[in-house]
């Protein structure tokens, strides 16, 4: 096999594309884990189809999946790709606008049918000549046929056969781009060898025929390699930002010394991160999969009353059935945290694609003053950490924190340094024990104004709970005008406080200049020529900093498809206001 013909290159994204059914998701999983066991730096973006079952070979069924990999730490997934790989028609024809010139296009010729070209909609016979193709390395391989021939002998039924023809695909960009098979074949093994041992092997042999058919034919001018990312030391995986936000929080409830308890309902895109906290029965979680959003608050807020360390999950949809209860939260003042990996809105909206828009609901959406503390995560990594200190800040300020993702971060993944737990703060909630002298009063509060959290069960530690107004100091129900405006202040206080418990945020970049991509805070919105606010939404943090910060001016760059922003069209808006 020869490799003489090979480049090197900075980066490279490639987007695997086909019907749902297709296995786009694991070809690319696979192929972004291989590289990032190789030390490149990866992002990822799975691109699900809206509909559950898209009709097959359809435009609306075509899921995808990009991968960008490089020699130094990738920050987004790439705009465009320097590979396609189209499992049939309709996968080509809803990615050609993402080909970057000059692109590679591998497309399985075997689903160049009449049916194939209908179902997608196609005007013409000739996908190539319709699509304007021509100048892009366009390959054509017969990858069902060759899939089929290669494994021939397994004994494996017909359907059984071409399911493989995905991992044929890879074993082309494997060879492509100078990547092992091993970590392919050890996933494949875990995953079938016991169970079903005939598939693992022909999953393999599928991998081995794509990566031989690439070596042999005279398609590739070139094979490539990309060299490892200069990464801080220490041990590295690859992680979703799902697992970790679960994996935060698991962290979380370790450092309080508390059981973590999660009652959730089920939702796209966040029931990952309830799947992956079912999986820790070893840390002593434990998980309720709920009736609905409110049965799993409302499970939630129990829990932590009963002494754990609460959480729920959700999405935009869910957030808003959940209000009501995040409301009880707020006025028993017990710790809890409410994950919204937000999604395209309103109502069911988009339910697999990724949008910012619900950070007014998470200030706003509950009925009176109900303030609690708001946080967010920037990259699929960055989840663990703030999924972490939204715990901490739960715990040690006695207040719900809703903690936002969206779809892009959560589904997407990237290398993380797994931390050491050594290196994380000891979580101290104000855990009462025992009552003092004279009697335990649930309302006192300490230097941070959070309450004692006394567990149900202990004498002398009596105390009423529910939503309706509390005496500022007994806990016994009070409508009495001026301790109601006097919890209320206090509640807000309790919650602005947090901000001191909060490292001062830093610029990425220069200090001080024309343009700042925010979000900061004043000292160093001062320092910035112009200031613009770039959101998935129509302007909610915008409006939010016009309210809060007025002195400033505020330029404006949203997006509502349903899409993370892409490089280029960020770059074109930031040298426009530059000019």
């Amino acid at each position: 096999m020869d490799k003489t013909n090979v480049r090197e290159l900075q980066d490279v994204v490639i987007r695997f594309s086909g019907d749902s059914g297709d296995g786009m998701q694991l070809t690319g999983t696979l192929f972004s884990d291989t590289s990032a066991l190789l030390g490149n730096g990866i992002s990822t973006f799975p691109d699900y189809p809206a509909e559950i079952r898209a009709p097959q070979g359809t435009v609306a069924g075509v899921s995808g999946f990009q991968v960008h990999f490089g020699s130094h730490r990738e920050l987004n997934p790439g705009d465009y790709c320097d590979v396609l790989v189209a499992m049939n028609p309709a996968a080509l024809k809803a990615n050609r606008k993402w080909l970057k010139p000059g692109a590679t296009v591998i497309i399985d010729g075997d689903s160049i049918t009449e049916d194939h070209l209908k179902k997608a909609c196609f005007a013409t016979l000739d996908p190539i000549a319709e699509l304007k193709l021509d100048e892009y390395n366009v390959v054509i391989p017969g990858i069902t046929t060759m899939t089929r021939d290669a494994l021939r002998e397994t004994g494996l039924d017909n359907k059984s056969v071409t399911k493989c023809k995905n991992m044929f695909a890879l074993g082309i960009c494997f060879y492509l781009f100078d990547r092992p098979e091993a970590y392919a074949f050890k996933y494949i093994e875990t995953k079938f060898a016991k169970k079903n041992p005939a598939i693992a092997e022909a999953n393999k042999l599928a991998i081995q025929a794509g990566y031989n058919y690439a070596a042999n034919t005279h398609q590739f001018a070139n094979t490539y390699t990309v060299a490892p990312a200069p990464l801080e030391k220490g041990t590295y995986r690859s992680i979703s930002g799902n697992v970790a936000t679960a994996w935060g929080l698991c962290a979380a409830a370790e450092k309080a010394g508390l059981p973590l308890f999660c009652g959730s309902y089920p939702i796209t895109p966040a029931t990952v991160i309830l799947e992956e906290l079912a999986k820790r029965k070893d840390l002593g979680v434990k998980t309720v999969q709920a009736e609905d959003e409110i049965a799993g608050i409302c499970t939630a807020i129990g829990a932590a009353f009963a002494g754990n360390f609460a959480v729920t999950t959700t999405s935009g949809p869910g957030l808003s059935l959940k209000s009501e209860a995040l409301g009880l939260a707020v006025m028993t003042e017990l710790p809890l945290v409410v994950v919204d990996v937000q999604r395209g809105g309103p109502s069911t909206g988009l339910p697999t694609k990724t949008e910012q828009s619900d950070l007014a609901q998470a200030l706003y959406g509950r009925n009176g003053e109900c303030p609690v503390i708001v946080v967010a995560a920037s990259s699929p990594s960055d989840c663990f950490h703030y999924a972490f200190e939204a715990g901490r800040l739960a715990m040690e300020h006695m207040t719900p924190v809703i903690l936002l993702t969206d779809g892009f971060i959560a589904n997407g993944s990237e290398p993380w340094r797994i931390p050491a737990m050594k290196d994380y703060p000891a979580i101290t909630p104000p855990i009462v024990d025992e009552a003092p002298e004279g009697g335990f009063m649930p309302y006192v509060r300490n230097e941070n104004l959070a309450r004692g959290w006394a567990f149900p069960g202990k004498t002398g530690l009596e105390h009423r709970v529910g939503g309706l107004e509390k005496d500022c100091v007994k806990g016994c129900i009070s409508h009495d005008p001026s301790n109601h405006q006097k919890m209320v202040r206090t509640r807000a206080e309790k919650v602005a406080k947090a901000v001191d418990d909060i490292p001062a945020q830093a610029v990425w970049g220069a200090p001080e200049g024309d343009l700042l991509v925010v979000g900061g805070v004043r000292e160093i919105f001062s320092k910035f020529r112009k200031i613009v606010v770039c959101e998935l939404n129509e302007g909610q943090f915008a409006n939010y900093l016009r309210q809060s910060l007025q002195e400033f001016r505020y330029e404006q760059y949203n997006k509502c498809e349903g899409l993370p922003f892409t490089v280029a069209e960020l770059c074109q808006k930031f040298e426009s206001l530059l000019k």
